[in-house]
């Protein structure tokens, strides 16, 4: 089957599907043929409809939410076969100043609403007589660690894990359970410091390829994941950061003295 009809005739649900990574993963999926449900806690969602794209409005957090967009995916399309538990959020505080409500708000959404997306994809797709696939979007923030991010820090390390969990609770069913890990992508969520005259061409020292992320590039490594071209692979999370996370780069222009007792020289 051609890559641009890899998914025809097939059922898909993307969480946080109104805007950025999420809304790149509705276009590129219904540019391969799938049916799509675009489940986003936003109005806007409402942009996305047409012959097979199916808006839903809702909230991860709630798991009725999440099951209801699995059961309107099931009777638009006729199956479920990929869900994207995508949608999160990622509001800077400094831990210092850390409230119960912004802490658990973002585990609700980011940890909470991942699993409860996962969990009712994979009971549909038990019953389905063909295999499913569940994508999570993770982030480099699991092990790259930022200030002022400490509970998105904490709750991409839990989608991390939860992968690797849910693969292998699943396995059993035929579902794959992947993830992606995204560095900076040009989003609404990262616009400060993309778009930013400043910051931009500093943070960019960081990575190898010398520029940012887009959203397709998420997606189509998402479409990879979710496709049968991957269908050996589970409990895997694919790194997008450009080489940003893989060590330190360049000299380090130390003196020479200092070069020779690290072993440089």
């Amino acid at each position: 089957m051609s890559r641009s009809c890899r998914y025809e005739g097939k059922g898909v649900v993307v969480t946080g599907a109104a805007q950025g990574i999420g809304r790149a993963l509705v276009e590129a999926f219904l540019e391969e043929g799938a049916g799509v449900v675009a489940f986003d806690a936003q109005q806007t969602v409402d942009e996305l409809a047409g012959e097979r794209c199916t808006p839903h409005m809702g909230d991860v957090a709630n798991r009725d939410d999440c099951r209801s967009a699995v059961k309107r995916c099931v009777e638009r399309f006729g199956s479920i076969d990929v869900m994207c538990a995508h949608a999160g959020i990622a509001e800077p505080l400094p831990l210092m100043e850390m409230t119960e409500a912004h802490w658990h708000r973002h585990l609700r959404v980011n940890v909470d609403g991942t699993m409860f997306c996962a969990v009712e994809a994979a009971r549909a797709m038990s019953g389905q007589k063909r295999p499913g696939a569940i994508v999570c979007t993770s982030s480099i923030n699991a092990w790259h660690v930022e200030e002022t991010h400490a509970v998105y820090n904490v709750s991409k390390a839990a989608v991390w894990a939860f992968v690797r969990s849910a693969a292998i609770d699943f396995a059993r069913y035929g579902i794959r359970v992947n993830g992606v890990a995204p560095g900076v992508v040009d989003t609404p969520l990262a616009e400060l410091v993309v778009h930013s005259p400043e910051l931009a061409p500093q943070y960019l020292k960081t990575i190898p390829l010398g520029r940012f992320a887009c959203a397709d590039d998420v997606a189509r490594a998402v479409l990879f994941l979710a496709s049968d071209d991957a269908s050996y692979i589970t409990g895997q999370t694919i790194v997008l950061d450009g080489g940003q996370t893989l060590g330190i780069r360049g000299e380090l222009n130390l003196p020479a003295a200092a070069c020779e007792q690290r072993g440089v020289a």
